[in-house]
């Protein structure tokens, strides 16, 4: 273990060690002993999860849908909270429908008073419909134009059965409002096929051109092949959906009318835009011999989201008497680099903390209020970690190969693609410690890149204490990826505890 990882867990263990009545922690904070966690009773609800939301916006709309049924009332952000937020209110609002913010206001709440964050990531790798994806057919086949979005159409994408589905824009035809609607077929439509190997070096795929020789097959029109008869069957002429003009005159036809069929529509014209993407269709499942596995895609990062979101239902139905604002935030974009709206490097978390400083200030809330706020406050980085797998043993650090089934991993590196320090691993050793969670630790190895996420630009951006922690994978950026059966639940109790025993821990460290 290097020095800094030595000196970072000895702070941490020394602090571990000591009772909650030799604490520092003032008996006002300490909190009553929480119910525990039934981290199985995860495992379901995330395999449904994953499979009946295969994109960024089916995914947020489901998890507004699930606080909503908690009690968690949805706020606009064109509109002001002043005067809407009350003490011990629990509330939810998105942004371009791909990111959600979801918060509880202690019943004690104090403007300038700190927040327990988790910040994730929502979005995943994935294969997006181009702008005009209609392409001529090639040998009777019909093929659809799509783009990589981060690391997506690698080499894992070759022979899946993939899906369509995505967000539709509809314009009212009696209010002349666009609305948006969610839509996925419900069988494959697309693959990308592979070349048999007997066509020898031209089948060597481990680096193929992603614009010529990785365009999904969604059909077959052989109507300019020749009968036996050596006749050309001459292509049927089709009139222009939508008419002239239209949205849907630049999508290919067959595609229009499948979409419009899902979701019922009539005028094809009424479609404005659309959004679209592909996605593997096997649903998740359990895997191995005594179902510890889960098998599934789009794991990174739905993971620490799904465990984020249900730790706070959990805790603010068995937390009441908190002096502090629970938060999290579930970003799009995190794979391209967080820079849009609705990423982590926009305004989106930061001004939702001031929006809710401000509405509990009977003065206003300057610039003095939301630094106190700031200061007053700690966020986890919660994004997937690495898992060791057994076969490539020789490129993990010693001591820090984190397992499945095992807990969240703090993640580390002394560059700063992190946020994790001596004193938040300190810090988050006890909360785990209160809440009976298992810590473990990642660092990249010195001949190895290591990755980054959004803790680092959230928390030089609000000047919060933070530190990266997250469930560990394998086969991160895989069309499927594995990860312990009892990893959804075992993020949940640490995140639960997390928020349950914040105001406690936070005392130690003043």
């Amino acid at each position: 273990m290097d020095a800094q990882m030595a000196k970072l867990w000895h702070f941490a263990n020394r602090d571990a060690k000591m009772s909650d009545e030799q604490s520092s922690a003032p008996q006002a904070c300490r909190k009553e002993k929480m119910p525990p966690v039934d981290v199985e009773s995860y495992t379901q609800p995330f395999l449904s999860f994953i499979s009946e939301n295969p994109t960024t916006f089916h995914a947020v709309a489901t998890v507004c849908k699930r606080l909503e049924s908690h009690g968690f009332t949805n706020l606009s952000e064109r509109e002001s909270w002043t005067g809407k937020l009350s003490k011990g209110g629990r509330y939810c609002f998105t942004r371009n429908g791909s990111s959600v913010i979801a918060f509880v206001v202690g019943e004690n709440y104090e403007s300038g008073n700190g927040a327990s964050v988790i910040a994730s990531h929502i979005d995943a790798l994935t294969t997006r419909v181009k702008p005009i994806p209609t392409l001529s057919s090639k040998a009777g086949y019909l093929q659809l134009g799509v783009a990589p979005y981060a690391g997506a159409l690698n080499n894992t994408w070759w022979d899946r059965d993939l899906g369509i589905g995505g967000r539709v824009l509809v314009k009212d035809s009696k209010t002349g409002k666009i609305e948006t609607k969610l839509v996925k077929l419900g069988w494959p439509i697309a693959r990308i096929p592979t070349l048999a190997p007997h066509f020898g070096a031209a089948a060597d795929l481990s680096h193929p051109n992603k614009e010529t020789e990785m365009v999904p097959i969604i059909g077959l029109d052989n109507a300019d092949s020749a009968d036996d008869s050596g006749n050309k069957h001459k292509r049927q002429s089709f009139s222009i959906l939508g008419g002239a003009g239209t949205f849907t005159a630049t999508q290919p036809e067959r595609l229009v009318k499948a979409i419009a069929g899902e979701m019922n529509i009539q005028d094809y014209s009424s479609i404005v835009n659309w959004e679209l993407e592909l996605f593997d269709t096997q649903p998740a499942q359990l895997g191995g011999l005594d179902k510890e596995f889960i098998f599934a895609g789009r794991v990174d990062d739905k993971l620490c989201s799904f465990a984020a979101i249900e730790a706070l239902i959990a805790s603010s139905l068995t937390d009441t008497d908190s002096s502090t604002i629970k938060i999290v935030g579930c970003f799009d974009d995190e794979e391209i680099g967080s820079l849009l709206r609705q990423g982590a490097h926009s305004n989106l978390l930061p001004s939702a903390l001031e929006r809710i400083c401000e509405a509990f200030s009977g003065k206003g809330c300057g610039a003095n209020c939301v630094s106190q706020m700031y200061a007053n406050s700690f966020m986890i980085s919660a994004d997937v970690s690495h898992a060791v797998n057994p076969n490539f043993m020789g490129v993990y650090l010693e001591n820090h190969a984190p397992r499945l089934n095992t807990g969240i991993a703090i993640q580390a590196d002394p560059n700063g693609h992190t946020t994790t320090d001596g004193i938040s691993t300190a810090f988050l050793q006890r909360v785990a410690d209160k809440c009976d969670a298992k810590l473990q630790v990642f660092q990249i190895r010195n001949d190895s890149r290591s990755g980054g996420t959004v803790g680092p630009m959230l928390s030089s951006a609000m000047g919060m204490r933070a530190i990266d922690a997250g469930l560990p994978q394998l086969s991160m950026h895989s069309i499927r990826a594995t990860i312990g059966s009892k990893d959804p639940g075992l993020g949940v109790k640490l995140f639960k505890g997390f928020f349950d025993h914040f105001e406690e821990v936070d005392a130690e460290f003043r």
